[in-house]
């Protein structure tokens, strides 16, 4: 492009030239004034180019500088913006960093004191005589009677003793998925004890050893301390999900820990949406006055309850939403064995006035989901589809999970404390 206009420009000059030396010759100069007149005037056209060319150029240069100085003035602007920006997001999350570690530390504080109340009654259950097993009179007269130590049981509770001393409470996780899409919307949590061994110990097994002596409170609080550490991890990474957390009775109605986990809660309402309370059936309608207010308090900081172990489907649906009572897991065989046909209608049992397919429906409309547990097969999902159940959970989905070590480890309170509660020396 540049070449083109040179060119244009030279061949302009000698049309010039060449005119003023036609000029110059029909006047009466004779060709040689014309050449040279024509040669003086190209020299002269680009003497004047070369001038405005320059002057030109120099313009441009300094409107470039200029445009040069003007960016270098809004970069620095922007860099200096930048940086104080950084500066505030460097001291909120500081602010972010010491406000977790204190909720940390107060959550530690509310558990060790829990625990700690328990230690006496526990220590002076540990110490008293366990019950002793006496054979019938055999039928000859005279025979010696021989007692029986119970040893099995006492050495059971040792070790439930003992996994709860040395930490060795672990967490699982099993997802609650939304159906038919198969999505993990919650997660129900589990605890399990190990003994020295490593081998897990169900619930079923340890928790007769562990009633009866006031364990089964500190298992299902250590297990809500980690239960609000997930919570607080899924979130971290935004995922919008909730876990069921078991809370016992003696929870609910503990005047001691009960006000300081109030407390705690009303500063943390943000976990209102993720963590869902949960309670059995049987312990549901056994609550006292005490325990139903305390649910309310709970209630009024938004959080949600959920019954398990259902057996009995004559629910009250405006009942439990008063109680706000959110969800009811109810085991898939239970709701299949339920079904029965009267005069043509497919209709359940404990509701025989009311359709199958009408039973999920009539507790949504309380604002209370049913949630199908103990899935194996595609047969119960396609049967729970058909009544308007929306969730559904089992091994079908994804059995329980534990937890990572290392995410164990993060949710765990102080490895001392526990000991310490416990009534063990810490060497």
């Amino acid at each position: 492009m540049r070449l083109m206009t040179l060119a244009f420009t030279a061949l302009a000059y000698t049309c010039l030239g060449l005119t003023t030396a036609v000029v110059l010759w029909r006047m009466g100069g004779g060709w040689g004034a014309g050449a040279a007149a024509a040669i003086g005037a190209v020299a002269l056209f680009v003497a004047i180019h070369a001038a405005v060319t320059q002057r030109l150029s120099t313009d441009s240069m300094r409107h470039d500088v200029n445009r040069m100085r003007d960016a270098n003035l809004i970069f620095a602007d922007e860099l200096e913006r930048t940086q104080s920006d950084l500066a505030k997001l460097g001291a909120i999350v500081h602010e972010e960093k010491t406000k977790r570690s204190q909720v940390l530390s107060t959550e530690m504080r509310m558990l060790e004191e829990l625990v700690r109340k328990m230690s006496d009654t526990m220590e002076a259950r540990l110490k008293s005589p366990l019950p002793v097993a006496v054979e019938p009179a055999p039928a000859e007269a005279g025979a010696k009677v021989v007692p029986l130590r119970a040893n099995q049981g006492e050495t059971l509770l040792q070790t439930v003793r003992d996994a709860l001393a040395d930490n060795r409470v672990d967490l699982y996780l099993q997802p609650v998925v939304s159906l038919p899409q198969r999505r993990t919307v919650f997660y129900e949590s589990f605890s399990r004890l190990r003994d020295t061994t490593g081998r897990v110990m169900l619930p079923a097994e340890y928790l007769p050893a562990a009633e009866p002596e006031g364990l089964v409170s500190a298992i299902d609080n250590l297990l809500l301390f980690r239960c609000v550490q997930i919570v607080r991890r899924l979130a971290k990474q935004d995922r919008k999900v909730g876990i069921f957390c078991n809370i016992s009775l003696h929870s609910l109605a503990d005047e001691d820990f009960f006000p300081q986990f109030l407390e705690f809660l009303s500063q943390n309402k943000d976990l209102s949406g993720a963590l869902i309370f949960e309670l059995g059936q049987a312990a549901f309608e056994a609550r006292g006055g005490v325990e139903a207010r305390n649910m309310a308090k709970l209630a009024d900081l938004g959080f949600r309850f959920s019954l398990d172990k259902v057996s009995d489907l004559d629910l009250d649906a405006r009942d439990l939403s008063r109680s706000d009572v959110k969800f009811v897991r109810v085991a898939a065989s239970v709701l299949t064995e339920q079904l029965t046909e009267v005069d043509g209608r497919l209709t359940l049992r404990s509701a025989l006035d009311l359709d199958a397919a009408d039973f999920a429906g009539l507790a949504r409309r309380h604002g209370v989901e049913i949630i199908a547990e103990k899935i194996e097969t595609e047969k119960q999902v396609l049967e729970v589809l058909d009544l308007d159940v929306k969730f559904g959970q089992g091994h079908l989905f994804g059995e329980p999970r534990a937890i990572r070590e290392q995410v164990l480890a993060e949710t765990a309170p102080p490895p001392d404390f526990l000991q310490r509660s416990l009534g063990r020396r810490v060497a």
